[in-house]
Order: C-alpha cells, then structure tokens, then sequence
C-alpha cells in the first residue's frame, strides 16, 4: 500500500509546501490563514514512533484540523462518516503536503517513521466538554488503508468503537 492520494472527500483540501533549502538545511512556510477556510486558534506537536497510529477521531461541534508533518512520514487517513468515503495521503520528508480536514470526517493518522506532526485547530481543547469522538483504527471501511495491522495506540483509541 503505497497510501497514493485518492479523491478528496467533500471540504478536504491538500496545500502543497514549498521547501528552500540550500547548504545550511531548508526553509519552509507551514501555514498562511488567507489560504485556509478558517483561522486556527491552537497548535499542537505531537511526536510518534514508528507503527503509532493516533486516531481515528472527529469533532461533532464544529472542530478542523489542519496537519502538517514536520519531520518523517506519515499515512494520513479520513473517513466521510455519512457516505462511507476514504482517503489515504503519505505525507512528510518525501511529499511536503498539508492537509485541511473538516472535523466532521473522522481522521488520523500512522507514524510510517518515527514522526514530528503539527495539528493546526480551528477550536481551542476544552478538558471540561471535549469534543473528542473515536472510532476504531481497524473499521472495516478504513483498516485495509493501514501498512500495519498491529499499530501501538493509546488507550482511547484502543477503547474507539
């Protein structure tokens, strides 16, 4: 599974990122809110090791996400939870895409490497009323989309239904 990109699902969009680099490394802009359908108001980093996969989650008041791996790659996959969609995007060192997700789909992703990725938020996390959703990594609709078949998760997303 090469995790190629499929059709987009509805409100989903890809920003390609443009690295400079030269002698000293690379240059890369993450993020311009004029090119998003909304602002951010939080930023997350997460750090995964190889086989991690965080996810799938979604946010049934209104959340987005904005991903970006910063370092390493990354299978990114959603799931239109009305129409039974997918999509699988690698992101990361070979392919520098950021990818907007509507929370309305349910999203994650694997640490195909060990990872460094950036979760833009429209929605500041609120531990009193999280909106928080799960379902499982290994749904039928979406576990074929996976390289592994035995990922490390944690204990929320090992509990997703």
């Amino acid at each position: 599974m090469s995790g190629a990109a499929s059709q987009l699902l509805k409100g989903m969009q890809l920003i390609p990122l443009k690295r400079f680099a030269d002698e000293r490394g690379w240059f890369c802009e993450v993020r311009r809110d004029s090119l998003l359908p909304r602002p951010t108001k939080q930023t997350n980093l997460s750090f995964s090791r190889k086989g991690v996969i965080r996810g799938l989650h979604y946010h049934e008041r209104g959340q987005d996400d904005f991903f970006v791996c910063l370092q390493g790659t990354a299978r990114i996959v959603l799931l239109d939870r009305d129409s039974g969609e997918t999509f699988s995007l690698d992101v990361g060192d070979e392919n520098p895409v950021a990818v907007w997700v509507p929370g309305y789909h349910a999203h994650g992703f694997e640490a195909l490497t060990d990872v460094l990725f950036c979760y833009h938020v429209t929605e500041e996390y609120d531990p009193e009323n999280p909106d928080e959703q799960g379902i499982s990594w290994a749904d039928p609709r979406v576990k074929h989309l996976w390289s592994t078949q035995s990922p490390i998760l944690s204990a929320r997303d090992l509990d997703a239904s």
